[in-house]
């Protein structure tokens, strides 16, 4: 039926040609945007997933970030074992020096000197410190110190641990330090009234040694050389370790590293628009934008027979 009133195909042809133009808009905003989701409503779903995966991934930088400080901490620990290792060595050098039956008392004195002052350079070492934390256990009373717990996956459920070393709290090193007596194989840290020692199976020593702090003054030369060598020992065992937690951090930031691109790539998957695929329907929309534009038009001029019959 022909109406005056009422244009059917017009009307069909502007619903059409709305739903061109709404594509359209979409195709344009997600290809300006990168994205495939630029409202909620594009994909509820993906969307929910992508913020999830999006959280995790920047979790994981971020504990990535905190192992790399952890392995600088790592780092700075094993450049004061290095230090130490120096000083307990020139330690151990200086009390062979001073054995020599050609030096005279003011010779000693002179390594006496020297030996003093490398004493305090490893208490300096016992308290260094990180960005404020402490590489040491300054209050261990053992050489193994004390851990903390580092985390090494995004939510927490897998962590390593890291030792703060006590080089202070060894009894061999502290014997060093602080000097010792000896008798048989009971090692006292300090002078005669401090704590006796016999772990690690010392060596048997029949006579008395002395090795006060501040002097060079011992009569058993042998004691001497054996506490320089387990402290050496000790040094060595707290570096080991050191070793070992730094490989255990530098594998745990490689899978970090790992998982942060595949989440990355995952949530491109889902989140981020292809570009060829949508450049295919933005030039589809395009053609039914045109299309329905110019059916549009003629639905409108469709109408106009009307007049023809009302003149003749």
């Amino acid at each position: 039926m022909i109406s005056i009133n009422v244009n059917p195909a017009a009307s069909g042809a502007g619903l059409n040609l709305g739903k061109s133009n709404e594509a359209l808009q979409k195709s344009l905003s997600r290809l300006s945007s990168g994205r495939r989701i630029v409202n909620s409503s594009d994909d509820a779903g993906g969307l929910a997933v992508s913020m999830k995966m999006a959280a995790a991934q920047k979790r994981t930088e971020a504990t990535a970030i905190n192992l790399r400080n952890v392995q600088s901490y790592l780092d700075t620990q094993d450049g004061a074992f290095k230090v130490a290792d120096k000083v307990l060595s020139r330690m151990s050098e200086l009390t062979t020096l001073a054995r020599d039956v050609t030096k005279n008392g003011g010779d000693v004195e002179n390594y006496d000197k020297e030996f003093q002052n490398l004493q305090a350079q490893l208490i300096s070492l016992g308290t260094e410190k990180f960005n404020g934390q402490p590489l040491f256990d300054t209050a261990a009373t053992s050489g193994s110190g004390s851990v903390f717990v580092v985390p090494t996956s995004e939510d927490g459920s897998q962590s390593t641990s890291v030792t703060k070393a006590a080089m202070g709290g060894d009894p061999w090193i502290k014997m060093m330090i602080e000097g010792f007596s000896v008798s048989g194989t009971a090692f006292n840290v300090g002078t005669s009234t401090g704590t006796s020692y016999t772990g690690d199976s010392p060596q048997s020593f029949s006579a008395t040694a002395n090795a006060t702090s501040g002097t060079l003054t011992y009569d058993n030369s042998a004691a001497f050389a054996y506490v320089s060598q387990m402290a050496l020992q000790q040094l060595a065992d707290m570096r080991a370790q050191n070793g070992a937690e730094t490989s255990r951090v530098n594998f745990a930031q490689d899978l970090l590293n790992i998982n942060a691109i595949n989440l990355e790539a995952a949530n491109s998957r889902i989140i981020d628009v292809d570009v060829a695929a949508e450049s295919s329907q933005l030039a589809r929309f395009q053609i039914l934008q045109q299309a329905g534009t110019a059916m549009l038009a003629q639905a409108n001029t469709s109408q106009q027979s009307l007049v023809r019959l009302l003149q003749a």
